[in-house]
């Protein structure tokens, strides 16, 4: 019932999302009744059925989910910019809070207010700013170097803001969602202005001191690899900067399906851990009286979870490194209360964690592709009577990763790459044992050389990557599935793989059929359907019959690398 119920919490988070409006907060008063009566139901099975009692924990659950997402919400749209000071110059001073990211136009970055100066204004603490690198004024240019600005400085400004909003397109990225998850409040410029000026260096406080050293990495592995094709990806490997890889290395990446790697994924956190939890073991065991004290595996178990920590904080804390890092800290804690417990309850705990946490994370797809491959893995891996070689045992869990996440990159990307097994078995190895060491050691200690030597690695796949993404066939892109194709495809999927001697496997991949087989609906003969996008200014329209489909216009072009036209048409 634990994991169900973990599982119903975050059904009921989701539940939450996919609303229009935010229910009234009385739902919170509701909701202990409902756990007092579940809980007085499964002590009292004698006259209640064990299963009434299971349903009613399980809502109760669901309903605890769908609260606690809803709370949150209105706490973090409670602190939003009023409409009347929209366009208005407002002068404020605040911390840099993340990393700043470069381009042409200028320079964005999250800045949390801590002071607002202007008479009767108001402003949310966290807004997204972005300061435009005008060529005409010399001395602002000169500020714009990437030398100048860093994340945990305070500064004062005068800035002119608006309130939140994306694009009005159904199924594409949901821009107003994305800036509420991050907690920004509002977004704006900075204004030419002589009260702008920056006041302190440094905060000394923890969230910006490890943006901070973030941002000084970054800097140093510039300085190191300025003239480096592919210098942007062993800087987000380092800290997770992924806005520091150009938009054609990504389409590379995506193309032969290992993109998940050029972030940092759940296997980087896990084996610099496990280094640590080595080193750790290997150097308090030599004490007999340090080990007397405290065994030297409790110690060794202590050091890999700071370790976890230490590395997802300094590369973002994005999903898959949350995710390694809760189920690092929850086997940690199973194995120093000698309690092992099951991997997939160890998943479940770091599901909850996560989204506990941060709510607004069933809405990324990295939150599900994250956890959709463990849940995969553990799938084929446990409770197998027979263990294989390691290197069929590698390419059996490839394979089986491949192949169940297919409904999920359908439904989410409308694409699956067909060389990813490929690619995988050369990308993992070389990149997750040589590429990230070297650069990890490179970045943390200033060795030049070895910065040098990972990107040299790298460049010998890229050149593979480079290859198999030019492959006409590299990648299969198809319609969108319906939800309940992508369900069916699931439990065909779960009967394809299940151990053998289950009878009849393959009637799994027939379960599959319908995700590919049911096309969309298109206009009958001699109609013609007319949709117009919303591209910010500018139009954009698509007019489609029954056999042709027109595209009127793209839209603007924000940056040389990003366009109305790849964003959201």
């Amino acid at each position: 019932m634990g994991r169900l119920s973990i599982l119903a919490f975050v059904a009921g988070v989701g539940w939450l999302q996919q609303q229009a409006t935010l229910p009234s907060l009385a739902w919170v008063g509701v909701l202990p009744l409902l756990l007092l009566g579940a809980w007085r139901l499964a002590q009292g099975k004698a006259a209640w059925s064990s299963r009434t009692a299971h349903a009613l924990i399980l809502l109760a659950a669901f309903l605890s989910g769908y609260d606690w997402a809803a709370w949150r919400a209105q706490i973090r749209l409670a602190d939003a910019l009023p409409a009347s000071w929209e366009g208005r110059d407002i002068q404020v001073t605040g911390v840099v809070a993340s990393l700043p990211q470069y381009n042409e136009r200028g320079v964005r970055f999250d800045f949390d207010v801590e002071e607002v100066s202007t008479p009767d204004a108001r402003v949310p603490h966290r807004i997204q700013l972005f300061w435009f690198n005008r060529a005409a004024d010399a001395e602002e240019a000169a500020l714009l170097n990437p030398a100048r600005l860093h994340a945990g400085e305070r500064w004062q400004w005068v800035v002119r803001l608006k309130r939140p909003h994306g694009t009005a397109n159904p199924h594409g990225f949901d821009y107003e969602a994305y800036l509420l998850e991050r907690g920004i409040g509002a977004t704006g410029y900075i204004r030419q202005d002589p009260g702008n000026f920056r006041l302190k260096q440094t905060v000394y406080l923890p969230g910006y001191l490890v943006e901070r050293m973030r941002d000084d990495i970054a800097q140093s592995m510039r300085r190191v690899l300025a003239d480096a094709p592919y210098g942007g990806v062993l800087i987000a490997l380092a800290i997770g900067d992924q806005g520091a890889i150009p938009q054609a290395q990504w389409r590379i990446f995506t193309r032969t399906g290992v993109n998940h790697l050029m972030s940092i994924s759940g296997l980087h956190v896990t084996m610099f851990s496990g280094l640590m939890f080595g080193l750790a073991y290997w150097g308090w065991r030599r004490s007999a009286r340090l080990t007397q004290r405290i065994p030297a595996r409790k110690v060794a178990l202590l050091a890999g979870v700071l370790a976890a920590m230490i590395y997802t904080l300094l590369t973002g804390f994005a999903v898959p490194a949350q995710r390694t890092l809760y189920m690092v800290a929850a086997v940690a804690l199973a194995v120093w209360s000698g309690r092992i417990t099951s991997s997939t309850r160890v998943l479940a705990v770091a599901l909850l964690a996560v989204v506990v946490l941060d709510p607004w994370a069933v809405l990324a797809a990295g939150f599900w592709l994250s956890f959709g491959a463990v849940a995969v893995i553990l799938y084929v891996s446990n409770h197998r009577l027979r263990r294989r070689h390691w290197l069929m045992e590698a390419a059996q869990i490839q394979w089986a990763v491949t192949l169940g996440l297919v409904p999920a990159l359908l439904l989410l990307f409308q694409q699956v790459s067909l060389v990813s097994p490929l690619a995988n078995a050369v990308a993992i190895p070389v990149v997750s044992f040589l590429v990230v060491p070297l650069t990890l050691l490179g970045a943390f200690l200033h060795l030049d050389f070895l910065l040098s030597l990972g990107h040299g690695v790298m460049g010998v796949c890229m050149s593979l990557l480079e290859w198999l993404s030019a492959l006409p066939a590299a990648v299969w892109q198809q319609h969108a599935p319906p939800l309940w194709a992508a369900l069916a495809a699931c439990l065909g999927l779960a009967w394809l793989l299940a151990p053998r001697g289950l009878p009849a496997r393959w009637l799994g991949a027939v379960a599959m059929l319908p995700m590919f087989a049911l096309m969309p609906v298109v206009p009958a003969p001699g109609t013609l359907r007319a949709t117009v996008l919303d591209v910010g200014q500018g139009l954009a329209v698509v007019l489609r019959t029954s056999r042709h489909a027109l595209l009127y216009d793209t839209g603007p072009r924000f940056s040389s690398e990003v366009d109305s036209g790849g964003r959201i048409v």
